[in-house]
């Protein structure tokens, strides 16, 4: 990148110090088959620095709060993250924002904790585990939370967690399952008529949204053939649906994710620190080379503007002064990186 792009990173993720050690206490070290990375504050923006990213909006990752029995108790972890996350973003203005953990399955509770943060913390939106436990997304029972994401216009953004069924030995769940968890909570989504009763809730799927752009025709002829609904209806509410990069900007996804999604829906990602900052780099690479400069800029930072109005028209924070060998070592990095983006491209031959 020859320029910083001043991109909006709606998929970066925190672990509080708190939410490890209540992770840790139940003997849970990794998320998806990789190690729970370390992270903090200032980790996390030296690699947005790296990126060119210059606000992050930070979400806890799978399994949020879901692997504590106790309804009360997952409640009250729920209070606590969010907490942290209003005020790291109080402390860090411009840079840090924050979508609001809510304690599923347990709908009135997670309903009640939306409207807190929302109204009450500032939240920038929710996250939403695909599944919590087997209970998707789209499933009955949750028209409370989607009342309370309806009435504030929520963004809300969907984020895999493992599949409700045991791992396949070599294949770890966040290289295969988290696609297929994603595409499940939009289906059902779609089937159930969510997206279309609460139409004021902006719905952001996780990594280029699965298998939905790619499988969107498939999909909409089995729910076509199932609800009685016109297919182009179907393709319609599937389009319905923002989405991020992480980790899906490569020369084979991309092309279908802008070829299928509404024009503004599609928004920068890196799941960092999950996704190493070398990975990030690769698929920021990969959007930066590939794409119309227009669509490029509108990726980065003005599609994500129009659903977060707070980040529009935020002068560009003062850069940060690095000593030399700290400048150098980036640029290193990023001219890296942009090699072996293209070493590893499909021949033309």
């Amino acid at each position: 990148m020859t320029s910083t792009p001043r991109r909006i990173d709606v998929h970066q993720h925190l672990i509080p110090p708190g939410y490890r050690e209540a992770l840790t206490g139940h003997g849970i070290t990794e998320a998806g088959g990789r190690a729970l990375p370390d992270w903090s504050p200032e980790a996390a923006l030296e690699a947005m620095d790296l990126l060119g990213t210059e606000t992050a909006i930070l979400s806890v990752s799978t399994p949020g709060t879901g692997f504590l029995t106790d309804p009360g108790a997952a409640a009250g972890l729920a209070r606590q993250l969010n907490d942290f996350s209003a005020a790291l973003t109080a402390e860090h203005p411009g840079r840090f924002g924050w979508f609001a953990t809510l304690p599923l399955p347990d709908t009135p509770a997670s309903a009640q904790e939306a409207e807190r943060a929302l109204a009450g913390l500032g939240a920038d939106g929710v996250t939403l585990l695909a599944n919590t436990d087997g209970d998707y997304l789209g499933a009955a029972g949750q028209d409370a939370l989607w009342q309370v994401l309806d009435e504030h216009g929520a963004v809300a953004f969907v984020h895999p967690a493992e599949l409700p069924g045991p791992a396949v030995d070599g294949i770890p769940p966040f290289a295969a399952d988290f696609l297929l968890d994603t595409t499940r909570a939009a289906y059902l989504l779609v089937r159930n008529g969510v997206v279309r009763r609460y139409p004021r809730i902006r719905f952001v799927l996780s990594h280029a949204g699965g298998f939905v752009p790619y499988a969107s025709h498939r999909m909409a002829v089995a729910l076509a053939a199932d609800t009685g609904r016109s297919p182009l209806d179907i393709l319609e509410d599937f389009r319905g649906f923002y989405f991020d990069t992480a980790l899906s900007s490569s020369p084979a996804a991309l092309p279908t994710l802008l070829a299928f999604a509404r024009p503004g829906h599609v928004l920068f990602g890196s799941d960092w620190p999950f996704a190493p900052a070398a990975a990030g780099q690769y698929f920021a690479n990969g959007l930066d080379t590939g794409v119309d400069p227009g669509i490029l800029a509108a990726v980065n930072r003005t599609n994500a503007e129009a659903l977060f109005p707070r980040l529009a028209g935020v002068p560009a924070p003062a850069p940060v002064s690095r000593p030399l060998p700290a400048r150098l070592r980036r640029s290193v990095q990023r001219a890296g990186a942009r090699a072996f983006f293209r070493m590893v491209q499909p021949g033309t031959d």
